[in-house]
């Protein structure tokens, strides 16, 4: 069974079966981008209690949204991490010894059954792309895509389809660099490619508060009704669930033939 967590922001609790993943966890302490507070913070209306029992660590940045110094320092350093790259420098920096860098197409096993792959994910600058992923449950055959941003690659339809898509919904951007998250568009097209029986939103914040000058110019656009309005004019029968943050999901699914992908 497939259960997920919403813990703000980017950060979920993934329960496949037995096995649980900490996806880009930010728990503890403020969010800020390289100690630019007066530009960007975000501050948690309530605190996140760092979940227990944990058998992965999944990062797909870099960037302190999504390996969140802070809290990485407070994980138990014994967790295995998996993550793209960029991120798996920021963990390697801070002692965790069980580390797998994955690049895109590449994959890892977590205990025996849960598949994931690297995508291509969120281009951070002109030349680094980060990751999403594709995690399976090898036993049940359920499947889940997850990119944060909302960068979605061509590659993906060869994998089609996956049952849960947590992605943005929303799209987010700033005046003379457009979108800094892509939301409504992007999250149509994905959802037209991989037939998914379910979406949650990601990066749309949660128990949250954002502070700073960047903040006063940002613009969103779209909203899940909008949204749900795309899905009924392209008879996608997918099913759209809006996370609390801290509540535990069941994800109700309908059995589907077990894909080795």
């Amino acid at each position: 069974m497939l259960q997920l967590t919403y813990l703000d922001n980017n950060s979920w609790c993934i329960d496949f079966g037995e096995s649980r993943i900490l996806l880009d966890p930010w728990l503890v302490d403020d969010l800020v981008f390289g100690n630019l507070a007066w530009l960007f913070k975000g501050t948690r209306r309530v605190p996140k209690s760092i979940p227990d029992k944990v058998d992965l660590i999944l990062l797909s940045q870099g960037l302190e949204d999504h390996a969140h110094p802070q809290t990485l320092k407070k994980l138990d350093r014994n967790i295995p991490v998996v993550g793209s790259p960029n991120a798996t420098k920021v963990v390697q920096n801070l002692s965790y010894d069980r580390v797998t860098s994955l690049k895109h197409g590449e994959r890892f096993t977590l205990n025996h059954h849960v598949e994931i792959i690297a995508v291509p994910g969120s281009p951070i600058g002109p030349f680094l792309v980060e990751n999403g992923y594709i995690l399976r449950d090898k036993n049940t055959g359920t499947s889940l895509y997850y990119e944060p941003h909302g960068y979605h690659s061509p590659q993906l339809k060869e994998l089609s389809p996956i049952d849960v898509i947590i992605t943005p919904i929303i799209t987010i951007s700033l005046p003379l660099l457009g979108c800094i998250i892509q939301g409504r568009e992007t999250a149509i097209e994905v959802a037209r490619s991989l037939q998914p029986q379910v979406m949650l939103p990601t990066a749309a914040g949660g128990d949250v508060d954002f502070h700073g000058l960047l903040t006063a110019i940002l613009r969103s656009r779209g909203s899940l009704e909008e949204f749900q309005k795309l899905l009924e004019k392209y008879n996608l029968e997918t099913r759209i669930i809006d996370p609390k943050p801290g509540e535990r999901y069941k994800i109700p699914l309908q059995p589907r033939t077990i894909d080795t992908f």
